[in-house]
């Protein structure tokens, strides 16, 4: 939000009187900052989640006929990635298109956004926001000073320095990124080591030998261009255990700062723009296996007996150390097994 509106929060009073004084044509748009980690682009060309982005800046200041607008920082250019969803519960950044296990160590709940062999396909992944699990999520997010804007979700893979990483067996001995807490305890229990980092990190520790296997969105190994130093790729096109919610959020200070028609606007935009978040996705799929088979990498496909193999881990393991966490992850749990 604009400076002065950062003034009067500090000072304790409501966003709104900001936005009642002065009114009439001279009075300032409402400027909202809207963050994330990936490679900047266009409305047209690049990561799709920028450009996500970007289509969202585009029709709330159109819509609302300028007297909104949204300032994109790709790249992580206006704060560091770890920070952003911390800022959003205080206030402090607008908005974020941010992956949801990032905030797990805030709020244990999120973690269920990257729960290995939960979610297996889109149709299971999309069902989610109108099912009691998504309806769940959003009131406990809610309950922590933040707004889910709109519903992205993104499946993945896995880029190898070396050998590829397939089967459970194929881990032992590997060093590997695995994006949350709960994909690294399956990763633990088929003999791998796990390191911790944003994916926007995974090219260094790659190159540098720190890490052997990166899983990540089909999208983030393309746009970090991890084709570059990997040998082998285990695509997530046909099936995958790694599917992540990565949607537009917004801090629950500022949208309640806003009046009604603006935080409508937010949320119509969010919603219109979901089908092309699934788009963006399904055909990052496809072109990650064009992009590492041209750079020579060998591409491989998990099979319904492997996946299942996966699932027989991550159920012994993430699944249940995410349930004896609190009630409320127990809870998510068990409605998320119930969306098919």
């Amino acid at each position: 939000m604009t400076l002065n509106r950062r003034h009067l929060l500090a000072a304790g009073l409501a966003a709104p009187a900001l936005l009642k004084l002065g009114a009439g044509p001279a009075q300032a748009a409402t400027t909202l900052k809207l963050s994330h980690q990936f490679p900047g682009g266009s409305i047209d060309e690049g990561d799709f989640r920028d450009r996500m982005c970007r289509k969202f800046a585009a029709a709330i200041k159109e819509r609302s006929k300028g007297a909104m607008e949204v300032q994109v920082y790709p790249g992580s250019s206006l704060m560091k990635t770890n920070a952003q969803f911390s800022a959003m519960r205080k206030g402090a950044l607008d908005l974020s298109l941010y992956p949801s296990p990032y905030a797990g160590g805030e709020v244990p709940e999120m973690n269920i956004g990257l729960m290995p062999a939960l979610v297996s396909s889109y149709a299971q992944a999309v069902a989610w926001k109108d099912a009691p699990v998504g309806r769940k999520l959003t009131e406990i997010l809610e309950a922590k000073g933040i707004v889910l804007v709109s519903w992205v979700w993104q499946a993945g893979g896995i880029a190898s320095r070396e050998r590829p990483l397939l089967t459970p067996e194929d881990a032992k001995g590997m060093k590997v990124r695995g994006g949350s807490r709960e994909m690294d305890l399956m990763m633990k229990q088929a003999g791998a080591a796990t390191l911790s980092l944003p994916s926007n990190e995974s090219y260094a520790a790659m190159q540098t030998g720190a890490c052997d296997a990166v899983l990540t969105s089909s999208t983030s190994l393309i746009s970090f261009r991890l084709e570059e130093i990997s040998k082998a790729l285990t695509s997530g096109r046909e099936r995958s255990y790694w599917f992540m919610l990565e949607p537009i959020m917004m801090s629950k200070i500022v949208f309640s700062g806003l009046p009604k028609d603006q935080q409508d606007l937010i949320m119509a935009v969010g919603t219109e723009l979901e089908s092309f978040g699934q788009e963006g996705a399904k055909a990052d799929d496809t072109r990650v296996e064009e992009v590492f088979g041209k750079a020579g990498a060998k591409v491989v496909q998990l099979d319904e007996p492997t996946l299942g193999k996966w699932r027989d881990i991550a159920r012994d393991t993430a699944w249940k150390d995410f349930a004896n966490k609190n009630a409320s992850c127990a809870e998510l749990l068990k409605l998320a097994e119930k969306v098919a």
